[in-house]
C-alpha cells in the first residue's frame, strides 16, 4: 500500500499528539526490518542533526538609539568589529571578526582567543557585553560617539543570520606535507599524521534529504536552541556535484541560508571557537524534521554511514592552491571508526562536528514535535535542486574544490 500525506495531515497528527517521531539513527533498523512502505506507513516525521563549526554565520543586532541619537558608522562589541554600514544602528556581527588588537598569525600559530562566535555566545548567554559606536555626526544624527554596556535583553533586536551552514557533505582533511599546518579543519599533522572530517553523517540533515524534497524556503528547523527558518540557499550551493547511486553526493554539495531570533536561543547550542593558527568561528546546533510524506523519503533518511562516503584532500598543497583532484574517497564508517586506510597506511581519525551534539539535537527535536510545540511547515519555495535527470546532465559540473572555504 502506497504511503501518501501531506504537511497539513502531518500537523494535524501533532495537535492531537499522535504523530509518530523517530530520529534519523533510530528509523534506520525500523527500514531495514520492514522495508521503507511500511516504515513510511508507521512513521510521520524523522528528525536530525548536526553540531559543528559553521564560520558562514553571525547577527544582525538593532542596539537601539543613544540620547542624543546617533548614525553608526564603525562599531565594536567587546572589542571585534560589527559592519555598520546598513542604517543608523543596525549592524551585522560575523562569527569570524577579529579585534583590531589581535595579534592575529603574527606570533604564528596565533591564538585567536576571542571573536565574534564568542561575542554571540556571551550575548545569548545573557553577559554584559561592551558595546563602543563612532559616528561623523549629523543634522538629525549629532552624536559622534558611544561607550556603554549591552545586553540582549535590553537591546531591540537580534537575529542570527547564518548565510552558509548545514554543509551537504565536506572534504576529509590531510596534511601530505613535510610541517604541520594550522586549518579551520583544525591542526593536521605532517606526513598524513591524522585526518579530520566535519559532518554529523547519518544524522545530518541534507544527508536524509539528498535532492531537498521536504526543505526550503520557510522551513521551520531547530536552530541555536530555539525555532529558526531556512532563509533560502547558503551560498556556494552546489547541487550539481557528483553523486552516488543513492543519490548522496560524493563531494561538498547543499547548503542552506538560516535565520532565527537569537533572544529565544541559547549558549548550549551557539558556542565561540578558537582554531589555533586559522581564526575564531561558531559552533551551532541544527536540526531539521523530515516529514514523511511517501516511502522514497522514508528510504532516503534510512541512509547510513557506510551509504556516504567524503573526498580526501590534502590541505598543504593541493587545497590551498586550488588544484583539482583528491586523494580518494572514504566512508563515513570508516572514519568513525578511527582509522581510514590511504597511501598503504592507516591514518587515525577526529571529528570537528559532534556526533553526540547531533543526537541530542535530533532527540529535543523529536520531542518538541510529540508534545505538539513545535509544527511543520510547508516550504514556499524550492531550492534548487538536482533531483532529476535532465537537472544533473543541464547544469555544468563545476568542481566543488573551487567553491568552497570552510
Amino acid at each position: 500500500m502506497k504511503v501518501n500525506r501531506s504537511i497539513e495531515e502531518i500537523n494535524a497528527k501533532i495537535k492531537k499528539g499522535k504523530a509518530v517521531v523517530l530520529t534519523a539513527e533510530a528509523v534506520i533498523d525500523l527500514v531495514e526490518q520492514k522495508g521503507s512502505i511500511e516504515a513510511a506507513a508507521s512513521v510521520d516525521v524523522v528528525t536530525t542533526g548536526t553540531f559543528g563549526p559553521m564560520c558562514s554565520s553571525g547577527v544582525f543586532l538593532n542596539v537601539g538609539h543613544s540620547s542624543p541619537r546617533i548614525k553608526l558608522t564603525e562599531a565594536y562589541l567587546n572589542g571585534v568589529p560589527a559592519y555598520a554600514g546598513i542604517a543608523a544602528v543596525d549592524l551585522y556581527l560575523g562569527a569570524t571578526a577579529l579585534p583590531a588588537a589581535d595579534p592575529a598569525n603574527r606570533n604564528y600559530p596565533g591564538e585567536f582567543l576571542y571573536g565574534g562566535g564568542h561575542v554571540i555566545e556571551d550575548l545569548v548567554s545573557g553577559k554584559e557585553v561592551r558595546f563602543e559606536g563612532f559616528s561623523y555626526g549629523t543634522d538629525c544624527y549629532p552624536r559622534r560617539k558611544v561607550d556603554t554596556i549591552i545586553r540582549l535583553d535590553e537591546i531591540n533586536e537580534a537575529t542570527l543570520f547564518n548565510p552558509r551552514n548545514a554543509y551537504q557533505n565536506y572534504n576529509v582533511a590531510v596534511n601530505r606535507g613535510e610541517k604541520t599546518i594550522y586549518t579551520y579543519m583544525g591542526v593536521l599533522k605532517p606526513n598524513l599524521g591524522n585526518a579530520y572530517y566535519s559532518t554529523a553523517g547519518q544524522l545530518s540533515p541534507l544527508f536524509n534529504d539528498p535532492y531537498l524534497k521536504t526543505i526550503g524556503l520557510g522551513t521551520r528547523i531547530f536552530l541555536g536552541g530555539g525555532i529558526g527558518y531556512v532563509a533560502w540557499h547558503g551560498t556556494q550551493h552546489n547541487p550539481s556535484a557528483a553523486r552516488t547511486d543513492k543519490g548522496i553526493p560524493r563531494d561538498p554539495a547543499g547548503t542552506l541560508a538560516l535565520i532565527g531570533d537569537l533572544k529565544q536561543m541559547n549558549a548550549r547550542w551557539l558556542r565561540g571557537l578558537s582554531f589555533l593558527g586559522y581564526g575564531a568561528t561558531l559552533q551551532v546546533g541544527l536540526g531539521i524534521p523530515i516529514p514523511i510524506l511517501n516511502e522514497e523519503i522514508m528510504q532516503y533518511c534510512a541512509v547510513r554511514d557506510d551509504d556516504i562516503i567524503a573526498p580526501v584532500t590534502d590541505y598543504y598543497k593541493d587545497y590551498p592552491n586550488l588544484e583539482d583532484g583528491n586523494l580518494g574517497y572514504v566512508s563515513y564508517a570508516e572514519l568513525k571508526s578511527g582509522l581510514i586506510n590511504l597511501e598503504g597506511g592507516k591514518i587515525p581519525t577526529a571529528s570537528l562536528s559532534s556526533y553526540a551534539g547531533a543526537r541530542e539535537i535530533a532527540i529535543t527535536l523529536k520531542e518538541w514535535i510529540e508534545s505538539g510545540r513545535f509544527l511543520l511547515t510547508e516550504p514556499s519555495t524550492k531550492l534548487p535542486s538536482a533531483e532529476a535527470d535532465i537537472v544533473l546532465k543541464s547544469m555544468p559540473q563545476r568542481d566543488p574544490e573551487k567553491r568552497e572555504d570552510d
